[in-house]
């Protein structure tokens, strides 16, 4: 019966290119052509699977349980300080007296020759650092007066003034930093940690994302799981009130009816799952069960009156106001509950114009939190196998942006080919810079840094092998470094 009436349609189809169709019918006729491939695959899977051919492989009962590296870890977890804009590195950690010394002069042709740039022309004049350089702590690193706080601190991290990326637009080079491709669809470094390592919180996620500035160029796409399981997605927390909307049950819905609605809905998730081995309705069940622990713990977190009010101070939090503060030291707290990995995105370093003033407000705003997390992360013994990143999707030019028809003075372009990052805690040199760029901060100068050695390295100090971390996806394995990147050793305590 089914073998004829598929004869019947196939010769209705073969009638029907013959003359006119509809639209219905073209429909009809595309989908079949283009994804017909695909359904056979998905119904010979299926009938192989009912005859015991193939299985069936759900998620493991908490697919977020902790799992063992590839190897002892100098880390056990991430914060990940993502600036998104492009903070100038010239005028942050990159200190250019030569730069200076020609101020205002044409750069040489040769340098510019091979810029790609957004914005700015090629024979815009060179503009010297905005703030002026010290040389702070022992290990004698170079930071501005922009960054006081960080002064204090200086011992603690590991500069890197030789990183560079293949983007220079902010969304391919924000999503490029966060999960390896330029494109969206992969999964982002803080889901690899994850699917790698599992997460030590119970009620919690594992893997947090807070943002300050509004919404980021990359979006989304920076802290999704892409092809892994939705069970390793980052999960967008506020700093104000409950962490979660609607995370706190409405009125008349106690936790018992709670309780007995959600066994309900688990049973029939878990009836599908069994039936169609979907890792997604794993990933659902489990988020459920998540949100349903984490409504406990929920309050408990949000509640900073357990805070000292030196601890408040040092970070500059006002418990009743949101604030990139505040998310710092949320960080802090989410980590101590187990939470693997947190992203704090700050938005607003993109400095086409006047770029000293927006250096000031952007350094006034997170300048003495990001300090304080590290001397509050190393006071409590946790720095030691907490990882703490700095970075931003790229830098800013060494020539000046001036267009007088969008309004702009004094500001710098778009800069992939040398910029600094930095590192704290978690196994890395205390107190070391890496690398430099040349005289006037064009391009890499020694020990070039790679955004996929750095991802590389990242897993490294968690005990993952980035070579090893690999998923499957479409018939191909991939992994965080895609084909890509090799270990920095040099930053290595």
């Amino acid at each position: 019966m089914y073998r004829g009436e598929g004869k019947r349609k196939r010769e209705q189809v073969m009638r029907q290119d013959e003359g006119p169709v509809d639209g219905r019918q073209m429909a009809r006729r595309f989908f079949l052509k283009e994804c017909g491939l695909g359904l056979g695959a998905v119904a010979l899977t299926e009938l192989l699977r009912r005859d015991g051919y193939v299985s069936a492989t759900p998620l493991p009962e908490n697919p977020l349980a902790p799992k063992k590296p590839h190897f002892a870890p100098k880390a056990k977890r991430v914060i990940f300080l993502f600036m998104a804009g492009g903070p100038s590195q010239i005028d942050l950690f990159d200190n250019k007296p030569v730069l200076a010394k020609h101020h205002g002069e044409a750069p040489p042709k040769a340098l510019v020759a091979r810029l790609r740039l957004a914005f700015a022309q090629r024979n815009a004049r060179l503009l010297a650092p905005q703030y002026a350089f010290r040389k702070c702590g022992q290990s004698g690193a170079e930071i501005s007066d922009a960054l006081p706080h960080l002064r204090e601190v200086a011992d603690e991290i590991t500069i890197i003034r030789s990183m560079h990326t293949n983007h220079f637009n902010h969304a391919p080079a924000q999503i490029f930093v966060n999960t390896g491709s330029g494109l969206p669809g992969r999964p982002s470094m803080g889901s690899w940690v994850l699917y790698g390592l599992g997460s030590e919180a119970d009620d919690l996620p594992g893997f947090v994302v807070l943002s300050s500035g509004g919404g980021t160029s990359g979006g989304t796409a920076n802290f999704t799981s892409g092809f892994l399981p939705s069970t390793y997605s980052g999960v967008p927390f506020r700093n104000q009130g409950d962490p979660i909307i609607d995370v706190s049950n409405p009125p008349g819905v106690d936790r018992t009816l709670q309780r007995r609605s959600l066994d309900l809905l688990r049973d029939l998730n878990q009836h599908r799952l069994d039936a169609v081995g979907d890792p997604e309705i794993g990933a659902r069940i489990s988020a459920y069960e998540m949100a349903f622990r984490m409504q406990s713990r929920a309050v408990e977190l949000m509640d900073f009156s357990q805070e000292t009010k030196e601890t408040l101070e040092m970070y500059g939090v006002d418990p009743a106001k949101p604030s990139f503060a505040k998310q710092c030291l949320l960080a802090r707290r989410l980590i101590e509950r187990g939470v693997r990995f947190v992203n704090i995105y700050l938005k607003g370093w993109d400095h086409h114009s006047n770029v000293k003033g927006g250096l000031k407000n952007m350094c006034g705003k997170s300048d003495k939190p990001i300090a304080a997390l590290v001397k509050d992360l190393k006071q409590r013994g946790l720095l030691e196998d907490t990882l703490v990143v700095w970075a931003g999707e790229f830098g800013r030019t060494p020539i000046v942006e001036a267009n007088a028809t969008l309004g702009r003075t004094a500001g710098r372009d778009h800069h992939p080919f040398a910029y600094s990052v930095w590192l704290a805690g978690g196994g890395v040199k205390a107190g070391f810079t890496l690398g430099s760029s040349d005289e006037l901060g064009f391009y890499c100068a020694d020990d070039p840094v790679h955004v996929h050695d750095l991802q590389a390295t990242i897993l490294h100090l968690l005990g993952l092998d980035h070579r090893r971390l690999t998923f499957t996806y479409q018939g191909r394995p991939y992994r965080l470094t895609d084909i890509h990147g090799n270990l920095v050793p040099k930053i290595l305590a």
